[in-house]
């Protein structure tokens, strides 16, 4: 158990950030440093606790970032701050680009005033990393950095770049950085551009789901408690520094079309689905490895589609 720490989470009020800071502030200490462009944190309480604060402010903003550390002085630092989402990222390439390469930057230069109370940094990365086709992939794999000029896989390389930053960091000044690819996180909570999301949304609005393309696309995805589980085996295991870990569920595997057909069932929704077509440049194949992650942290998922789906939709009914 992680216990009477200072936990800095940037990008903590998002999806993620908000659901690990609901179990960490417990019995630890948490400051949020987020702009509140993606506010899950809102349709929590967590904000009203006396052991957790928010700092508005850009992870772009190397003072900010460094006045905070050095007032704070985290002992435990989870960097989720980053622009994702596939319509954002190509809307926004150059953002995309900066705020995931030099806002790591940022964090991890902050960071190393603060190495003596320094126990922890988890770095967020992506299985997007992985390519367009990644199957059953583990760590070794080889990354792909994909074509130059598709905006589509800024976001990747922008991620695989911070991921060596943050790994030059632990190499070059004993940083204690460990790197989480996560694999398609869904859930209670979530907000923002996701498949589940889109889907679930109109499902219970018996609204149109649209699926782009033929459907076929291949995605494992990891429902919101197993990935946090994966998260605090990190956090509490010492083998964890200095090492990359996909986390993610390849038992819930399934094609985007029975993923919206799995949705409109479960929901018991009226919606009609219906096929449009994609203008970007698509994931077809992602499912992961997990076996690293078992051996060394003894990670887990408990959760099936079925289940983690139900929960979703639940949670989603009485906001929508």
């Amino acid at each position: 158990m992680i216990n009477n720490k200072k936990i800095l989470l940037t990008g903590g009020a998002g999806f993620i950030g908000s659901k690990l800071c609901s179990i960490l502030c417990e019995k630890n200490e948490i400051l949020i440093y987020d702009n509140l462009n993606r506010n899950s944190i809102k349709n929590t309480d967590l904000l009203f606790r006396d052991n957790v604060t928010l700092v508005q402010g850009d992870i772009l903003d190397f003072e900010k970032i460094k006045n905070t550390v050095e007032e704070f002085q985290p002992n435990i630092v989870i960097h989720l701050a980053a622009i994702a989402g596939i319509d954002t990222v190509i809307k926004s390439p150059v953002s995309t680009m900066k705020v995931n390469m030099i806002g790591t930057y940022n964090i991890l230069e902050a960071l190393k005033i603060n190495m003596n109370n320094l126990e922890k940094v988890v770095d967020f990365s992506t299985s997007e990393v992985f390519g367009s086709y990644a199957y059953k992939v583990n760590e070794m794999n080889t990354t792909n950095l994909a074509p130059v000029g598709e905006a589509r896989w800024t976001y990747s390389v922008s991620k695989l770049a911070a991921e060596h930053l943050s790994h030059s960091f632990y190499k070059e000044y004993k940083m204690p950085v460990i790197t989480v690819r996560p694999f398609n996180i869904y859930g209670p909570g979530q907000v923002g551009e996701g498949a589940i999301h889109q889907f679930v949304a109109r499902a219970i609005s018996n609204e149109q789901i649209q699926i782009h393309g033929d459907g076929d696309q291949i995605r494992s995805w990891c429902y919101i408690e197993d990935f946090i589980q994966g998260i605090m085996l990190c956090l509490e295991k010492k083998e964890a520094i200095g090492q990359s870990f996909n986390i993610g569920n390849p038992r819930a595997t399934i094609t985007i079309a029975m993923l919206a057909e799995t949705i409109k069932r479960v929901a018991a929704s009226s919606s009609e689905i219906i096929y449009v077509s994609k203008n970007y440049v698509d994931v077809e194949l992602r499912i992961p490895s997990i076996e690293k992650a078992k051996k060394l942290l003894g990670f887990n998922p408990k959760f099936g589609l079925n289940e983690g789906l139900r929960n979703t939709i639940d949670w989603y009914r009485g906001r929508i």
